[in-house]
């Protein structure tokens, strides 16, 4: 197979200091008015990882302590080791797909891969809009003793061209599927429209495990640690930035809203942005939304598996803030 080639800053047109990209989305979705504010919602994960630098300003932030308790990480991680046996059980011991969506470098997937102790002939196929992370998730992986890693030009892809990819994969003795969805990133997307996007590109049989937090009053924690974490705002400020605006024009800001946390920036000054023949004018006051994490609770969690598989098995932490999914067409 074709392997993936890694870009730097691929899918960035520049201008000066203006990303194309972000700029493009800046004007599709326009603004909306909450009281008397114009709030810019360009919270979108493709604008995450646009550059090596953004993706690692990630990492740096996924991996610091601070965050990693805020989020759980512990007993997340926990919950994936104890409960591989129900992945082994499904597959029978047989060859397996492992399909990792938003790979990132790959680390959270070893917690429960590494559980499965040989009894699954594992074949690891990395998808992430970063090719960068895909790279960090194969250098992860090379380190462990599996059957394959699948490097193809689909591993640089969003969940959108899913149904493109698994006809790819299953061929030979590995035609059954597991399809990963960990470290929250179900939070990041619309959830029925993924979960619509991952049913639709897998076969009968095939089992989607999530790892997810909930909505409690842990939530307090993430908002805390977002707010007050100088490596999550260098993170989303990647975004901002990718419009020429610089950090002393903005104020940085963190809330629970619309049942999910939302990362912004307010604007304090007048500020036109131009890209070729086109501008934009943001006003003082204006806050642009550059990031979100969804925040459900598991009976309407149950509610959306549900309305798209057929079995679906929960198991929760022990402080119930986590949940352990596992789903099978």
């Amino acid at each position: 197979m074709e392997k993936a080639e890694v870009k730097d800053n691929s899918l960035i047109k520049k201008n000066g200091k203006i990303s194309g990209l972000i700029f493009k989305e800046l004007v599709r979705r326009g603004y909306s008015i909450e009281g008397d504010t114009r709030v810019w919602n360009i919270a979108d994960s493709k604008l995450w990882y646009l550059t090596p630098e953004q993706a690692q300003a990630y990492l740096d932030m996924d991996h610091s302590p601070e965050y990693e308790e805020a989020v759980h990480k512990e007993q997340s991680n926990r919950l994936l080791q104890e409960n591989a046996d129900l992945i082994i059980k499904k597959f029978n011991e047989g060859a397996v797909n492992v399909i990792d969506l938003g790979c990132g470098d790959g680390k959270k997937a070893t917690e429960i891969i590494q559980k499965f102790g040989g009894k699954l002939k594992i074949r690891y196929c990395p998808i992430d809009i970063s090719g960068y992370m895909v790279q960090k998730a194969i250098e992860t992986f090379s380190k462990m003793d599996i059957h394959e890693i699948v490097e193809f030009q689909y591993n640089i892809s969003d969940f959108e061209n899913l149904s493109n990819i698994t006809p790819l994969l299953t061929k030979g003795e590995f035609k059954r599927n597991l399809f990963l969805l960990l470290g929250n990133t179900l939070g990041n997307f619309e959830i029925t429209s993924l979960l619509y996007e991952i049913r639709s590109s897998m076969k009968d049989g095939d089992l989607l495990l999530v790892d997810t937090s909930l909505a409690n009053k842990k939530i307090e924690e993430v908002v805390n640690l977002h707010s007050k974490n100088d490596l999550s705002k260098r993170f989303v400020f990647y975004i901002p930035k990718g419009l020429g605006l610089k950090e002393d024009e903005v104020e940085y800001g963190v809330r629970f809203k619309n049942s999910r946390v939302e990362i912004y920036f307010i604007i304090k000054e007048d500020r036109t942005i131009k890209l070729q023949e086109r501008k934009v004018e943001l006003r003082k006051g204006d806050k642009m939304i550059v990031g979100i994490a969804y925040k459900h609770n598991l009976d309407d969690l149950k509610m959306y598996f549900n309305m798209f598989f057929g079995s679906v098995e929960t198991v929760l932490s022990d402080d119930k803030a986590q949940a352990f999914i596992l789903c099978q067409k």
